[in-house]
């Protein structure tokens, strides 16, 4: 189930003392599995790359013997596995946090995350995640990989997720991502005035110059689509609405600046020298973000099997901004949160096609 998760698990915390031994016997459903992936089924609360260092360091024992990651299951075997103490283990502890949920029911919990909280613990962040939060908020997400999170936002990236409650739901979830049947439009304010609508299909794998970032390369990234739609145009910035049809790690920051049209405040892929007047670079400063929301989501409700939709505003930070922008440009900066510029997408999506969009890779000049 990893490949679907957009995240590098990878570990950083040195390790402590044996915490415990944990003894499994591997199950035919998981005949055919390497080892490390089957004990990641069957102890989700630890990730595969720690589990598979372990199997390395040799706190691992199949049939009482020291065996290979990559070994193949073929059920009934019988595992101990000594849990090595680290940070890590903590990051499942439930934490009470307010979480601003947009719909629940017994399957499926939709939120709109704000900016500022990183969704998955990971090195740096063991605590105080929406994770944490999560399984405060419902006990029986400690059943579920994950805590049932699917997909992610980044830290600073605000608006709609949708989280499962229960396995079956998880796994209906993850094969919508994977076949793309699940729709996220995000809305966000570009540098420059952005001439037209179109669509971007590059590679995106890590920045070759700098392995924290990630960006457009020629050869080893993965496929990353993104439909964008301008909604306004201001004389420094457009208010810009992308659809995603894949997931990749920073995918629309890494478009928009491919496209020369960074995302307003990206502090990691945006242009600090961007010329505008002095009110808008304030506000775009106190931002301290990416002018980025998650805005629709939609997907096939796991249970019912009904398409689900689901809208959160633009947050306050935003919209200042916007308003500034709107009132520089001489529009009118007084409109509801509420109200929505006529030029959005359309609400039957289902209409939605690709070959509205005439061009392949937006690359524009300012």
């Amino acid at each position: 189930m990893n490949n679907f998760y957009e995240e590098e698990n990878e570990d950083f915390a040195a390790e402590d003392n044996t915490a415990e031994t944990i003894s499994l016997t591997v199950s035919n459903e998981l005949a055919g599995m390497r080892l490390d992936a089957a004990i990641a089924k069957m102890l989700p609360e630890y990730s595969r790359s720690r589990i598979t260092t372990w199997i390395k360091d040799g706190w691992v024992q199949c049939n009482g013997k020291p065996v290979a990651p990559k070994e193949k299951m073929i059920g009934g075997e019988e595992l101990t596995v000594q849990v090595q103490q680290s940070d890590e283990n903590q990051a499942y502890e439930p934490e009470a946090m307010d979480l601003d949920i947009v719909f629940e029911d017994d399957t499926v919990i939709v939120i709109n995350k704000p900016a500022g909280l990183v969704v998955h613990p990971a090195a740096g962040n063991w605590t105080g995640t929406l994770l944490n939060g999560l399984l405060a908020h419902c006990s029986e997400l400690s059943q579920v990989p994950r805590a049932g999170i699917v997909h992610r936002l980044d830290k600073e990236t605000s608006g709609l997720m949708v989280v499962a409650k229960t396995l079956p739901a998880q796994n209906h979830l993850v094969q919508q991502l994977q076949n793309r049947s699940v729709k996220r439009i995000y809305r966000a304010v570009a540098d420059g005035v952005v001439p037209f609508d179109g669509k971007i299909e590059t590679l995106i794998g890590r920045d070759p110059h700098n392995r924290l970032k990630m960006a457009v390369v020629k050869f080893g990234g993965k496929e990353a689509i993104t439909h964008v739609k301008v909604l306004e145009r201001y004389l420094t910035h457009s208010y810009i609405e992308c659809s995603l049809e894949t997931g990749r790690t920073h995918q629309i920051r890494v478009h928009m600046r491919e496209a020369r049209h960074p995302l307003a405040g990206d502090p990691v892929y945006g242009n600090p020298r961007h010329v505008c007047s002095q009110p808008v670079k304030d506000v775009v400063k106190a931002l301290k973000r990416q002018a980025l929301h998650a805005h629709k989501l939609s997907f096939i409700h796991p249970k019912t099997g009904e398409l689900v939709s689901f809208e959160a505003a633009i947050p306050d930070d935003m919209y200042h901004l916007l308003s500034v922008l709107r009132l520089e440009s001489g529009l009118d900066s007084s409109l509801s949160k509420e109200v929505e510029w006529e030029n959005t997408f359309e609400e039957d999506e289902d209409d939605w096609n690709e070959d509205d969009y005439d061009v392949q890779v937006v690359y524009v000049k300012d």
